[in-house]
Parts: structure tokens; C-alpha cells; sequence
């Protein structure tokens, strides 16, 4: 960089001030956010009573406060086992909190502080993300307070394992750095929304976050305060893919070359009820091919339960319709 020599001092070429002026305002962005939002980020220490009837720290992560009557959301794994929790605001104040309800499939949880009139966040449209796009982490990793990094969203639309084995989509992947403590954290955007929670590092992989979406977030948080839970369907079976005869996909002209051969059958489910056999190869739920259980897994969310699903089978070389009455899964 060329720098221009005057009494007293020098300048820098004019040709970089525009550089400089762009990094002046990415810094003013992360400064603003930062100061507008940290002071909704908590950290959490989960207790729990042993048989002794003794108090134990299980340990605990992030989480933020996302509505002035102290609901704080968080991880579900940050939260895993507590009885009750610590809060501490980025002051320093110390609060009590209980537990509202947690969503292991999405490693979401939330939890609900004993006071009100705290500062929140505000929850944004995690659709309206771009790859490349600024991303702000904020969090206690490694129990300090207020931690905050930047990155930006690398990927979107890609899919996690949570720890029951249900898939996660549209988990939005970042550069933000992490830490363990992280967990429970918010993504923040340049204007100060909540666009996902930080959820996982991949320790191998230098760089690479992932949190869940805030609009998967909103929808959880909802369930969890009109029914205490994530209500989500069940049709009482699982399966495996399984890859179907060409001459039967070419004469009943099915969208896909796989479907999802039922394996186990819950003989009291819904499956069952409508006449579902072992054996049998799921090849359409509605009007969509299913090529795996996750397809069927998609279909099965909050909105399912209660209602009746067509299921399209092959049994045999037959191609069948039924109607399943979806229940509400337990636990």
C-alpha cells in the first residue's frame, strides 16, 4: 500500500481509503449488533438433585432470552438432565430458572427465568439467509462471558443427525468460530435478529458451525408453550429402503426406484389398523415418491397429527392405497 508522505505525519493513498471505509463499516455493524444483543445472551448451568437429595452442576452452555418475561431458548443438550438452572446475565446478576419443555429432535430447549422485565432478542427469518452473507456468534465459551465472533453462512440446507437419530434439515453451516460453550448461543444477522442457535462443531473440521434455523425455532417455541411439548406424527412403523423391481417402477410408472420396506410394525399402531403388512414397500405417501424413512420422517411433523395420510404400497407384485389415521408419538 502506497502512502503519502506530509509534514507531520503521513497518509494513506486515497485509492485504499475505500477499502478502509468498507472495513470501518463491517466493524460498526458487528460493534452495533454486539452491543444491542449481548446483553440478551445468558449462561446456563443445568442442577440436578442426586438421590441424596444433594444439588450437582451437570454443566451447562448458552442461551438467549427471546421475551421480556425471562423464556430463554437454548439447546436441548445444554439443558439435558437439569432440574432446575442457573442463569447468569452478562452483568453478572445471578437468577433461578425452571424448565418449560425441551425438543431433543431438534436440540431445542426452553427454559424460564424467575424474573421479568429482562432485555430479548427478537427471532428473524432464517429463510431469507444467503450464502456468504454476515453471521454474528454470540456466547460463554469456556465460561467466558458475552463471547463474540463472526463468519458467514457458508451453506444452507444442510441436514444433522440429532442424538435420537431424527434428521435435522435446512441447519444453516457458518464460519463463525465456536467453542465448547457455544451450545445454545445465537446466530445473529447485521440487523440485530436471532437467526439461528448454535448447535454443533465438528471438532476435525476446522471452522465449520451449524445452528438451527429460527424459523424451526419458532415453531418450537410455540409448541412448547401451547402444549408443553412437540407434538409430531406417528403411523407405527419403521423401515428400510429397498429398491423395487424395474418391470413393477416401469408398469405402474412410480417417480422413484426405491421405497421404504416396512420392517418393524407396531401391531396397535396406526399402520397396522389401516392394514399395513411387514413386508410391504412404501413407494407414495400422498401424492410424493418416499425413497427413505426420512422422506416419511418429513411428512410426520406437528401438522400431521390427527389427520389421515394416503400410503401407496407395493405388496407383492399389487400396487395398494390406504388411509392412516396419523397418531401423536409419545415421548
Amino acid at each position: 500500500m502506497r502512502v503519502e508522505k506530509f509534514e507531520g505525519g503521513c497518509e494513506v493513498d486515497p485509492s485504499s481509503r475505500s477499502d478502509i471505509a468498507l472495513l470501518d463499516a463491517y466493524s460498526r455493524a458487528v460493534i452495533t449488533v454486539s452491543e444491542a444483543v449481548s446483553p440478551t445472551v445468558v449462561s446456563l448451568a443445568a442442577i440436578a438433585e442426586d438421590r441424596r437429595d444433594r444439588m450437582g452442576e451437570l454443566g451447562g452452555g448458552s442461551g438467549v432470552l427471546v421475551a421480556p418475561d425471562g423464556y430463554i431458548l437454548t439447546n436441548a443438550h445444554v439443558v439435558a438432565g437439569g432440574t432446575r438452572f442457573e442463569v447468569t446475565l452478562k452483568d453478572g446478576t445471578h437468577i433461578s430458572a425452571m424448565p418449560v419443555g425441551k425438543d431433543p429432535a431438534d436440540d431445542l430447549a426452553l427454559v424460564r427465568a424467575e424474573e421479568s422485565g429482562l432485555p430479548y432478542a427478537t427471532l428473524g427469518d432464517s429463510d431469507r439467509l444467503h450464502p456468504g452473507q454476515l453471521v454474528i456468534a454470540i456466547g460463554n465459551p469456556f465460561g467466558f462471558q458475552s463471547t463474540v465472533s463472526t463468519g458467514v453462512v457458508s451453506s444452507l440446507g444442510r441436514a444433522l443427525r440429532s442424538r435420537d437419530g431424527r434428521l435435522i434439515e435446512n441447519v444453516i453451516q457458518h464460519t463463525a468460530p465456536l467453542n465448547p460453550g457455544n451450545s445454545g448461543g445465537p446466530l445473529v444477522d447485521s440487523s440485530g435478529h436471532v437467526v439461528g442457535i448454535n448447535t454443533a462443531i465438528i471438532a476435525s473440521a476446522q471452522g465449520i458451525g451449524f445452528a438451527i434455523p429460527s424459523n424451526i425455532a419458532r415453531t418450537v417455541v410455540s409448541e412448547l408453550l401451547t402444549h408443553g411439548r412437540v407434538r409430531r406424527g406417528y403411523m407405527g412403523f419403521s423401515g428400510r429402503v429397498r429398491r423395487i423391481d424395474r418391470r413393477i417402477v416401469r408398469y405402474y410408472n412410480l417417480q422413484l426406484d426405491t421405497g421404504v420396506e416396512v420392517v418393524v410394525l407396531d401391531l396397535e399402531g396406526p399402520a397396522a389398523a389401516a392394514g399395513i403388512h411387514t413386508g410391504d414397500i412404501v413407494v407414495l405417501l400422498g401424492d410424493k415418491g418416499v425413497g427413505d424413512m426420512d422422506a416419511i420422517q418429513r411428512a410426520l411433523g406437528n401438522e400431521s397429527v390427527y389427520t389421515t395420510i394416503s400410503l401407496t404400497v407395493i405388496r407383492g407384485t399389487e400396487l395398494l392405497s390406504v388411509e392412516v389415521r396419523v397418531a401423536e408419538a409419545s415421548g
